[in-house]
């Protein structure tokens, strides 16, 4: 038998250290001294059958005290498993209150977030003008550019016209060009060279 071992029945033996194993020899011996004595009317055997009846009393209360003991034991330590599974409860939910709180801080991040994109849309959307002035000012300049093609159309049919016009000023011209050199030439053929009188032979004049 190991050392462990006989010193774990010792303290079985002990009454968990109440020292009942010495209380119980010393009961024996009295009880065996006492079973033994010749004359059971003497003050001597009444006195030991009190000691008996006391060691008998105080066995008994130790014995109440170490239930006593053992079930505070056991009561404290149901207290403490249960503490400990109210503890183990309660950072279960903590837990999840951490993952909720981050889920939480997520999404307001993102409320931030879009809070201040639509605050610089708003500011940006503030800067233009009104929707019923930029309608005003579309319909305006649907009108310029209606007239603007309109008047475009005018200039290219006046262009147009004028370069007709200017095409039969041009063949007028060269008609009249031509004609004017035919003139010419006609002119040339008709004039030819002139001849030369000679004065010389001519009769003088009558004197007076």
């Amino acid at each position: 038998m190991s050392d462990e071992e006989v010193i774990k029945r010792r303290l079985i033996f002990d009454g968990y250290g109440t020292g009942d194993d010495r209380r119980f020899n010393l009961m024996l011996k009295q009880l065996t001294k006492w079973t033994n004595h010749p004359d059971d009317s003497s003050e001597e055997y009444k006195h030991m059958y009190d000691k008996i009846l006391a060691q008998l009393s105080l066995t008994e209360h130790s014995r109440k005290k170490a239930e006593l003991v053992v079930r505070a034991n056991n009561d404290q330590l149901n207290k403490y498993q249960q503490l400990h599974g109210d503890f183990e409860q309660q950072i279960n939910d903590i837990k999840n209150e951490i993952a909720n709180q981050k889920v939480e801080l997520e999404n307001a991040k993102k409320v931030k977030q879009n809070r201040i994109q639509y605050d610089m849309l708003a500011r940006s959307i503030e800067a233009e003008p009104p929707r019923k002035q930029m309608n005003a000012q579309l319909t305006r300049l649907q009108e310029e550019l209606k007239a603007l093609g309109e008047e475009k159309k005018k200039l290219v049919g006046k262009l147009d016209k004028r370069k007709k016009q200017f095409y039969v000023l041009s063949t007028s011209a060269n008609q009249l060009r031509m004609y004017l050199e035919e003139d010419n030439n006609d002119c040339s053929v008709i004039e030819g060279p002139m001849e030369v009188i000679d004065v010389s032979n001519s009769p003088e004049p009558m004197s007076e």
